[in-house]
């Protein structure tokens, strides 16, 4: 029997809009990717909550924004609760990014769309699989297989294969790369050969892309000349995806000790830098022959890096010395270091600014890849200021307002406790302690007067044995010279009272800590400022999206020879 097939697209039809499409296979209902722009547009979210409910799995594609940023919020605010399918790498990367994205945003404002706990709740019901790891879905979409392929772009990045038990297969693939780079193999689509329907991205599908060495040249250059000038050089890259590749290149670029660039400081630069290198670190075999192999034969891993530093704050980068290269998140330049490094640095002629994807229409970054020449921009500037005079006054009386209410109902809540133990105790005793049917005194476990027993007699009774709390004593031994001692008693005591001593000074330290904490915490507010900025540093986009090219694409669909093609 055929089963009946419904793409509904909820988001990224015909233009550059995130990625989001509902397939469904007869009752079964996948979401493709649950995507959100740079901005957050809440337009592009309406569409999915109207099927928030009806979604019984979710597949996700790669680990950035454009892919799952709407996860926190559906799964926070708008009650999605389905298993969500991806590879390992995606979802250990694809945390990073919504953690940079919302610290980002917090840094300069009261972004309150979702919570780092919507996050760890979204990441939470995801089920991590690995390349070519079928799975088989359960209740109604038993029969229905699927099975992730590698697919270039980024690490972790999937090409995802539905299959329904005796019929053909559905293929969705997105923002591939079928060609190898440094930390990358290409997608593999060789073992897909007419598949039912293919589901594709046309977002490259007009677009010419220059040869990786060309590429490659023109970023060193770009780096030389503004190093050698004594500028600084801001390479605007995202979280935790194309980062690696352009990190792997610049490295290699340091440990060349022809290349002169040593004498030049390089650093990475977001939120969560040390992380997201950690798990590079973790993740080899997600990753190229070229670096498996280094691994390894020499055991070295190629993301030790000997000359990036890492930066999590615009203080920690200020002590770097410059001329400097910095790799810094995100690309749109709408939020994070990379913006604000943007607005420092943009009125210096000695500086440059390497813009390395295309984002969103409307976004900073895309303004000056298509105005690269732009000498004047005005801008919101989003910033947090210390609360002062009498804002910092009210604020303190509503915090001490709300401490109290706290300690006053937590004190309601354990009187309310302790008043319902009492009752029950008291209810134990006059309800359970008396016998089934039976009306009198309670028993108790010690034998009170007049329990129990007969009252004289003819033959003198012995004297009674009221029952006790088991106290058994310890006979203590002697000798000659008196009572055995033993030092162990003793040495007990002695490391108590140090045990003691020691927990008590490391309470007073954490309490230090803890007031000094109390100090420096000050409370923030978030103000927007108009700034007209002066540009007078050289702007330059070069392509390191990781994307197949139009012609490439071309040539994929020829030899997949799809039956049915839906493109967007």
């Amino acid at each position: 029997m055929t089963s009946i097939l419904k793409l509904t697209p909820l988001c990224g039809v015909h233009d550059e809009n995130p990625l989001c499409y509902l397939l469904q296979f007869d009752e079964f209902r996948f979401l493709l990717d649950c995507g959100w722009d740079e901005k957050f547009t809440m337009s592009y979210v309406e569409n999915m909550k109207k099927y928030a409910h009806q979604i019984d799995a979710v597949l996700i594609s790669h680990p950035d924004p454009l892919h799952l940023g709407a996860l926190p919020y559906m799964v926070g605010k708008c009650g999605l609760n389905c298993p969500i399918y991806t590879t390992i790498p995606v979802y250990k990367m694809g945390q990073m990014f919504m953690y940079d994205i919302y610290q980002s945003r917090q840094n300069t404002e009261d972004f309150t769309i979702f919570t780092l706990d919507d996050v760890d709740a979204a990441f939470d019901k995801i089920v991590q699989l690995k390349y070519s790891q079928n799975v088989p879905m359960k209740g109604k979409g038993h029969g229905l297989t699927i099975t992730p392929l590698p697919a270039g772009h980024m690490i972790g990045g999937t090409v995802w294969r539905i299959v329904k038990e005796g019929e053909e297969d559905v293929v969705y693939a997105v923002d591939y790369n079928h060609k190898k780079e440094r930390h990358l193999n290409g997608c593999v689509l060789e073992g897909i050969n007419r598949p039912c329907l293919l589901i594709t991205d046309a977002y490259n599908a007009n677009y010419v892309q220059l040869r990786r060495k060309l590429r490659d040249e023109q970023l060193l250059t770009e780096i030389f000349n503004t190093v050698r000038d004594d500028g600084n050089v801001l390479v605007s890259i995202d979280t935790a995806g194309r980062v690696l590749e352009l990190s792997q290149l610049l490295e290699q670029y340091w440990q060349n000790a022809e290349t002169g660039l040593q004498a030049y400081n390089l650093c990475l630069l977001n939120n969560v830098a040390y992380n997201v290198v950690e798990f590079a670190k973790s993740q080899v075999e997600w990753m190229s022959d070229k670096i498996m192999r280094v691994f390894e034969d020499n055991r070295n891993n190629p993301f030790q890096f000997k000359h990036l530093k890492l930066c999590h704050s615009l203080s920690e980068l200020h002590k770097v010395p410059d001329p400097k290269v910095v790799l810094a998140s995100v690309p749109d330049l709408e939020s994070g270091f990379s913006r604000e490094l943007f607005v420092q640095w943009c009125h210096s002629p000695k500086n440059t600014v390497v813009l390395t994807s295309r984002p969103g229409p409307g976004t900073l970054g895309r303004m000056l890849i298509e105005n690269p020449k732009m000498k004047t921009f005005t801008l919101q500037a989003r910033k947090r200021v210390r609360l002062e005079g009498p804002e910092l006054e009210e604020y303190l009386q509503e915090e001490k307002k709300e401490k109290e209410e706290k300690k006053r109902r937590e004190s309601k809540a354990k009187g309310d406790e302790s008043d319902t133990s009492e009752s029950e105790d008291e209810m134990e005793v006059e309800g359970s302690s008396f016998p089934a049917g039976a009306k009198g005194v309670a028993k108790h476990d010690l034998m009170m007067k007049g329990e129990g027993g007969r009252k004289g007699g003819f033959f003198k009774q012995a004297k009674k044995a009221y029952p006790m709390f088991p106290a058994p004593e310890e006979r203590i031994k002697w000798d000659d010279y008196g009572e055995i001692i033993k030092p162990e008693d003793f040495m007990v005591v002695e490391m108590t009272q140090a045990e003691e001593e020691k927990a008590k000074a490391e309470g007073e330290a954490a309490a230090q800590e803890e007031f000094a904490e109390e100090l420096t915490d000050v409370p923030t507010k978030s103000i927007v400022q108009e700034l007209t900025l002066d540009i007078k540093c050289r702007v330059v986009y070069i392509d390191f999206e990781g994307r197949s090219d139009g012609e490439s694409m071309k040539k994929i669909m020829s030899q997949l020879k799809p039956r049915q093609l839906v493109s967007n």
